[in-house]
């Protein structure tokens, strides 16, 4: 069957960059289609209404007319559903949510839907909007992200030996898929050790849902060891360094500082 040349969509906006002379070229993760790049035509102009449409996070309306084989599709019209308006008015919160977004660009495949990971970002930026724990809510985003893209670590089973894990430390290690039991450790894997407390904390995240983080008190220490654990893991599966979690890091820092 002929697909229509001109279609809608419902899409986040991930990021844009310039093209040719006015155009600009955006990234978008479409909730029926997964990843997408289309491109606007003269919204570099000073007279284009749609530039401020195109704003990384804002939740989008779209229609886009259909290219040839191997081009780019084009956006014709465009409404804004959602800008997060709050989460853009705060620095600290705006980082965030572009590191959501990057790793969802990372991790995003084009022309492959997603669903759950559409819903996942949607409902991730609008508890992020309000949320007074937003640390907890990336460790949320990150390990669900692993989740649904087919990455989830191993939190239950020892991956080399299947026994279940019995309660105590334990390994972990991203190149063979997750935790490991003592007596089990692969040559050459990179392996980190793995506290009782982490894993209980990694557990919970798993099966919790976004408004059950509230019931989550864990120290400082415990929160740097997880989050450590999870950007590990992202790295090892994206294989590049995550350029904004190292302005959310900065950000941090200058705070701690008093800059």
């Amino acid at each position: 069957m002929v697909k229509p040349r001109v279609y809608r969509s419902q899409a986040l906006v991930l990021k844009s960059a310039p093209m040719g002379e006015a155009g600009l070229l955006v990234t978008l993760y479409t909730r029926d289609a997964g990843k997408l790049k289309a491109v606007v035509r003269g919204a570099r102009r000073p007279t284009s209404k749609m530039v401020g449409h195109l704003e990384p996070l804002n939740m989008v309306e779209m229609s886009l007319a259909r290219s040839r084989p191997g081009g780019i599709d084009t956006i014709t019209q465009i409404q804004i559903l959602e800008s997060f308006s709050s989460l853009k008015a705060d620095l600290d919160a705006v980082s965030r949510g572009i590191y959501l977004a990057e790793l969802v660009d990372g991790f995003g495949a084009e022309g492959s839907p997603n669903q759950e990971l559409y819903s996942l970002l949607v409902e991730t930026l609008q508890f992020l909007n309000g949320s007074s724990d937003a640390d907890s809510t990336l460790r949320y985003f990150e390990l669900h992200l692993l989740k649904c893209s087919g990455f989830m670590p191993q939190l239950y089973r020892c991956v080399e030996c299947r026994e279940e894990l019995s309660p105590g430390k334990h390994l972990f290690s991203p190149d063979v898929g997750g935790t490991l039991c003592l007596k089990c450790t692969p040559p050459g894997a990179r392996v980190m050790r793995l506290s009782v407390q982490t894993l209980k904390v990694l557990r919970f995240i798993d099966r919790a849902s976004l408004e059950e983080l509230s019931m989550l008190r864990i120290n400082a220490g415990l929160a740097v060891e997880i989050k450590n654990l999870l950007s590990v893991a992202l790295k090892y599966w994206l294989d590049r360094e995550i350029h904004s979690k190292t302005f959310i890091e900065h950000l941090e820092h200058s705070q701690k500082a008093g800059v």
